[in-house]
């Protein structure tokens, strides 16, 4: 007998129920497999992820390979359901060498049976199905987005999201999708806030006749107006400022929905590779401006206006005369420089993020707290505090170099393989379904039974075969999910962490003499380095608090190792 191993994938963007969609997934693959005697004994199935991501992104993908490695492993070869699903692109040509390094078959439907390694005509089937998955990928991305810019030129179609601030939504009817409607969809439309619009208008009005932002927002929180986060309290949960930014102020004078029309495409999302000497790492998303020349704005007033087309004119030109912006009402970069610890360091005093600066030719990262904020939140902050980069640079390197090592890093996670796995185990016994489940099955082999019976007894045999097809389609997806839901948790054992801390070794050797950029974008950030300065005792307060260590680890998204104090200037 074979024992199997089996991998498969579903996404939002493939619009299907999970369970269901594994169940069809693993039914292919033991039809596939049940004619030579095979056993499925392990299962990997990612959800929620697109089929863009290669196979060391993908955490059950990841998973498998990994086990695939192990010298422990208890399978022969590996099943899949539908190899769309499982391989984009060129990923089965940068995949499948794995398998047969590591002596792996592997089976998919559209072969038959295993891939031979030296088979051109197996090559080119999973190029084929790769190419196949890119396109279908495609062809939904452009009739979404035709979608769209139909319905908003057209129809001036509210297409989700948060209402602007100065808006509510209100109900606009069933949705004409007849398969939404039923699921009891409705559309929306965007309503004037009888609080917020007034202040909308002010602040257009304050503008055009030669306000500065940061003047305005300081007159609407000396006013006691509440800023849209904390007007909005419940979209905001992370937010508990009540003082108004200039940013805030930007962003409502930037947008041109307040003249009534619903606009589109104001960003796009580009998938950059990440590293472009290592393909295989796949792309990464951006989003990014577009070029106004791009926007897509709806023909006719799509909703009421809370300001006219010729005031929100008059404050784009001001916005572009007084010069502190670019083309697209954003501020230019004013420095290429890499910084370090962008993004990593938190003010002690106040929680906020830390932003790189550069004074007197040195690297800094300042926290700025106006008087308003000051006065709100009743801190002791001073208007402008400073940490130099270079301070903190060594020791930081050498606090990794400690945690990261052999035995610190595996006694680590050691700790936090219990801790998730005991989180796991709790989350698994309070919502075991396998009750519901089983009711649902013998439910099913009821109604088959009296369909049988009424088929005996001389019904239409084409109705009654349809009602008995649907019954066992709902048994099997019951039974799938059942086997599912009857294997508990994994902890990950120590030859697992063994390989987690091997990956990292050589991770350690190259930080003091890797690229400023490279220690940022690919070494500090993805370590899940996290820092908090306390400027009373200059103490820099540094963590690791990671999903993702290295690319290696995908295993506690909810852990943290203990945090360390660095001491610097």
């Amino acid at each position: 007998m074979t024992r199997f191993a089996f991998y498969g994938r579903v996404s939002t963007e493939d619009q299907q129920d999970p369970q269901a969609s594994k169940g069809w997934q693993l039914s292919r693959a033991r039809s596939l497999i049940g004619p030579v005697g095979g056993e499925i004994v392990a299962e990997f199935f990612d959800i929620g992820l697109s089929r863009s991501l290669p196979w060391k992104r993908r955490p059950e993908a990841l998973r498998l390979l990994d086990t695939i490695k192990s010298a422990g492993r208890d399978f022969d070869a590996v099943v899949i359901g539908e190899p769309q699903r499982a391989f984009y692109g060129s990923q089965f040509g940068m995949t499948f060498p794995v398998f047969v390094h590591y002596g792996v078959g592997l089976w998919v439907p559209e072969v038959g049976g295993a891939i031979d390694p030296g088979s051109d005509a197996h090559d080119l089937v999973m190029a084929l199905y790769g190419g196949m998955s890119q396109g279908e990928r495609n062809r939904i991305k452009i009739r979404v987005r035709s979608a769209m810019k139909s319905q908003t030129e057209l129809e001036g179609r509210f297409l989700g999201g948060r209402p602007p601030y100065g808006y509510q939504l209100a109900d606009a009817g069933p949705h004409p999708n007849p398969g939404k409607a039923a699921e009891g969809k409705r559309l929306h439309r965007l309503e004037p806030d009888l609080v917020t619009a007034p202040v909308v208008r002010r602040i257009f009005e304050e503008y055009a006749a030669g306000r500065g932002m940061t003047s305005i927002a300081r007159g609407l929180t000396q006013d006691g107006i509440p800023c849209p986060s904390s007007y909005d309290r419940a979209r905001n949960p992370h937010r508990n400022t009540e003082v108004w930014e200039t940013t805030a102020i930007r962003a409502i004078l930037r947008n041109p929905r307040y003249t009534g029309r619903q606009v589109w495409n104001k960003q796009r999302t580009d998938e950059v590779l990440i590293d472009v000497e290592d393909i295989a790492l796949g792309h990464e998303n951006r989003h990014r401006w577009n070029d106004e020349s791009e926007w897509v704005w709806s023909k006719g007033e799509a909703h009421t206006p809370l300001i006219t087309t010729d005031l929100y004119q008059r404050a784009q030109t001001t916005i572009k005369v007084r010069g502190t912006n670019g083309e697209q009402g954003r501020a230019p970069r004013r420095s290429t420089r890499p910084y370090l610890f962008r993004g990593l360091i938190n003010c002690g005093l106040c929680g906020r993020h830390m932003v790189g600066n550069l004074n007197h030719g040195r690297l800094y990262y300042r926290c700025k707290a106006s008087r308003d904020f000051v006065r709100q939140h009743e801190v002791a902050h001073p208007p402008m505090l400073y940490l130099r980069e270079d301070a903190i640079t060594d020791p930081v390197d050498k606090f990794l170099g400690k945690e990261l090592n052999g035995r610190t890093l595996g006694a680590n996670l050691r700790a936090l393989a219990d801790a998730y796995h005991r989180a796991e185990m709790f989350a698994f016994r309070a919502n075991d379904d396998s009750g519901r489940l089983r009711q649902t099955i013998e439910d099913c082999d009821a109604k088959i039974e009296r369909y049988r019976a009424a088929l005996d007894a001389g019904g239409d045999p084409a109705l009654i075969l349809g009602w008995i097809r649907e019954a066992s389609t709902v048994r099997g997806t019951a039974e799938a999910a059942l086997r599912t839901s009857a294997i508990p948790p994994q902890r990950l054992n120590d030859d697992q962490i063994a390989v987690i801390v091997n990956g990292l070794g050589s991770l350690l050797g190259v930080l003091r003499e890797a690229d400023p950029r490279d220690k940022a974008a690919e070494l500090y950030s993805r370590l899940g380095l996290r820092m908090t300065y306390k400027p009373g005792p200059k103490t820099v307060v540094a963590e690791i608090v990671s999903s993702d260590l290295g690319r290696v680890l995908n295993v506690c998204p909810r852990g943290d190792l203990n945090p360390h104090a660095l001491y610097g200037h």
